[in-house]
């Protein structure tokens, strides 16, 4: 009798682990998986931490002629700062080179569209609390394989992390109060890692999941324009380029072990989510280029979000601080919370099976 209850209680157990099993999504990496437990058993997390994050920052330009903020740039994140200084990891995307040299690789014209900021620069980024740059878009290349070794080494003086050029640092584990942040980029230029690339995407993030704590993916994907603003079902083309299919990616990002995913590139802001318990961010528009981009309308619109996750990654409330750009003088207080309720409209219409809410103040929650 007794070892028939035994039996029982094995075929019981054995049951009980298959269903578990089976429940759970087959790509799925979830807090569940046994590296994350590992890392969690070891040693005590913070219990909530703030995950910053905004979009394109150019911070003027040298070429093809000067065109630079006031004060050597002094002000630019002046508005701005206090969300991400405070922030226990702050997370942007680099639109340019900061670099003096290096040749353009997109002509000489007035049209050209290169940026290059100038070195002297980049303590304004360190100041303003940034953590890590995503190069990982269409400008960190626009001054060739010189800019963007002058970038690297320009953001390495100032402890800024970085990652997303094809060959060179494909992804970086930052630890901050004792937490380990393991961060990547993709992009869709040639020579960034390619969100098109899914195998690549997963092989990354889920290295990134068995040595960090917290898992972040960067994206500079989507057509550009004022007309783009809505996230649209499958592939985006824009000038003959696959921009990506961004629902597809960012759900697989999560699904293999990422808990933040954040977008640019469309110059305009898109829609938030939150998907299986994680954050999705799709496109945080232009933040800080006060010279060479169009700020007319919602273009200038320049959110900085600011969400709150737990240990495990997953998301309990966030803040949309509403800013828009001003010429010459980069971000400022919008008082109307325009961008707010420009990201909560969108959020509503493209993804309508949200499970959060957005109010007039850019507070997020879930329902």
């Amino acid at each position: 009798m007794k070892q028939f209850f035994l039996f029982m209680a094995m075929v019981l157990s054995l049951s009980c682990t298959s269903k578990a099993e089976n429940n759970r999504q087959s790509v799925n990496i979830e807090t569940d998986s046994l590296p994350r437990s590992q890392v969690k058993e070891t040693k005590q997390l913070p219990e909530k931490m703030v995950i910053s994050m905004c979009g394109d920052i150019m911070m003027g330009t040298t070429y093809p002629t000067v065109q630079l903020p006031p004060n050597n740039g002094r002000d630019i994140f002046s508005d701005t700062k206090e969300f991400t200084q405070q922030a226990d990891l702050a997370v942007g995307n680099l639109e340019g080179a900061i670099c003096s040299g290096g040749k353009s690789t997109k002509g000489s014209g007035k049209y050209s569209y290169a940026f290059r900021m100038p070195p002297s620069f980049a303590p304004l980024l360190k100041e303003a609390g940034y953590d890590y740059l995503s190069m990982a878009n269409n400008h960190a290349n626009d001054f060739g394989a010189e800019g963007i070794a002058e970038s690297e080494r320009v953001l390495d003086a100032q402890g800024i992390k970085y990652s997303g050029i094809k060959g060179r640092i494909e992804s970086v584990v930052l630890e901050k109060d004792g937490v380990k942040y393991g961060i990547c980029a993709f992009g869709h230029n040639s020579y960034t890692l390619k969100h098109t690339d899914l195998s690549l995407v997963k092989r990354i993030v889920e290295d990134l999941r068995e040595k960090s704590d917290i898992v972040i993916v960067s994206f500079h994907g989507g057509a550009e324009g004022r007309d783009k603003r809505h996230l649209p079902r499958g592939t985006e083309i824009f000038l003959g380029e696959n921009r990506g299919n961004l629902r597809e990616f960012a759900h697989f990002c999560i699904d293999h072990g990422a808990d933040v995913v954040y977008g640019h590139g469309p110059h305009v802001v898109r829609a938030v989510e939150v998907y299986n318990g994680r954050f999705i961010a799709y496109s945080l528009g232009n933040f800080c280029t006060p010279y060479g981009m169009s700020l007319t309308g919602i273009s200038g619109y320049a959110p900085v979000i600011n969400i709150e996750i737990d240990k495990n990654g997953r998301f309990l409330s966030g803040k949309i601080h509403s800013f828009i750009q001003q010429r010459g003088a980069g971000p400022r207080k919008d008082m109307t919370n325009s961008v707010a309720r420009e990201i909560k409209i969108l959020s509503e219409q493209d993804i309508p099976q949200n499970p959060i809410t957005i109010d007039s103040e850019g507070n997020i929650t879930l329902l």
